[in-house]
């Protein structure tokens, strides 16, 4: 694995893990395969724990770093007395990002923003350094998502939750997760409106088939990023969002295909019974662009 993280809008699986687990358990996380790490202080860690969590957070992620992944740590929120003392333990360990829960208003966002700034002044980083990923957890929060989102530069991405969602909408849960359906999708639309990475909600059952297929529908919907709320998920859930040998070789006849058209001429040309227009030739450019960025294509490829 490369030393250097990927950045917010490359990462595939957000793993959240409990701040307060044994430092040991925190330090093997790092040999997990999702892309960006979480140390978890809000719901995960309970109070009496959260002191001891802070105190091994530098050396968590020290380890995280070392190892390749984007850092990150989830606060509890500032009105909570936990907040300011989580987002200090953060900042002096030097996370890439600082996530947010229960975001429902702009305002939330740039108060946290400002707080990171006067943490990046005392600790003489570079301001602005420090993103900030904001958590949509209701549904006042949700109908907010393009206000909030945009509220400071430092949010480059933004994660949707689900069972506290599904609380704040008093729906049923159900494992195939219909009922969150349009909270899905609209997060998404609001997301790319605002040109910041859509972070999908986490499938919070244990079986890895029901991850699989949640996963894929993700990618149907267009999400490239999507949480993890278990270790043994992250595997699927990188899989699933990794463009495979099949998607790209696709991608590649398309773009072929669509340019010797266009040599010819033509406005779009057949491939394999679908009509690749403009938009299609776009989006398999973008795949294979986000293939090589993950180091996936040849020579030939990378020439296309």
């Amino acid at each position: 694995m490369s030393d250097k993280p990927l950045s917010s809008q490359l990462c595939r699986c957000w793993l959240f893990l409990p701040a307060g687990d044994p430092l040991k358990t925190l330090l093997a996380a790092a040999e997990s395969p999702a892309d960006a790490l979480i140390a978890e202080f809000e719901d995960f860690t309970a109070p009496e724990k959260r002191p001891a969590a802070r105190a091994q957070l530098s050396k968590v992620i020290e380890a995280w770093r070392a190892a390749g992944k984007r850092t990150a740590a989830r606060i509890n929120p500032l009105s909570d007395a936990d907040g300011l003392r989580d987002l200090e333990a953060a900042m002096a360990a030097g996370v890439d990002v600082v996530a947010l829960p229960k975001v429902s208003m702009p305002g939330h966002v740039t108060q946290l923003g400002e707080a990171v700034g006067a943490q990046e002044r005392k600790l003489g980083r570079p301001i602005g350094s420090t993103e900030l990923l904001p958590n949509i957890e209701s549904a006042a929060g949700l109908v907010r998502t393009i206000d909030i989102v945009t509220a400071s530069p430092r949010v480059e991405a933004a994660l949707v939750a689900s069972e506290d969602m599904a609380n704040d909408l008093q729906c049923e849960r159900g494992r195939d997760g219909s009922e969150l359906r349009y909270v899905r999708e609209r997060f998404l639309v609001e997301c790319r409106a605002a040109g910041i990475q859509p972070i999908d909600c986490p499938y919070t059952w244990t079986d890895l088939e029901g991850v699989a297929a949640d996963s894929a529908y993700a990618r149907r919907l267009g999400y490239t990023s999507k949480s993890a709320v278990s270790l043994e998920h992250a595997m699927t859930i990188q899989a699933a969002l990794t463009p495979g040998a099949e998607a790209i070789e696709q991608a590649r006849l398309k773009v072929r295909a669509f340019e010797a058209a266009r040599q010819r001429g033509e406005g779009r040309v057949e491939v394999a019974g679908s009509l690749v227009e403009m938009p299609i030739y776009a989006e398999a450019q973008r795949l294979l662009k986000r293939a090589a960025l993950y180091g996936l294509l040849n020579d030939d490829d990378q020439e296309e």
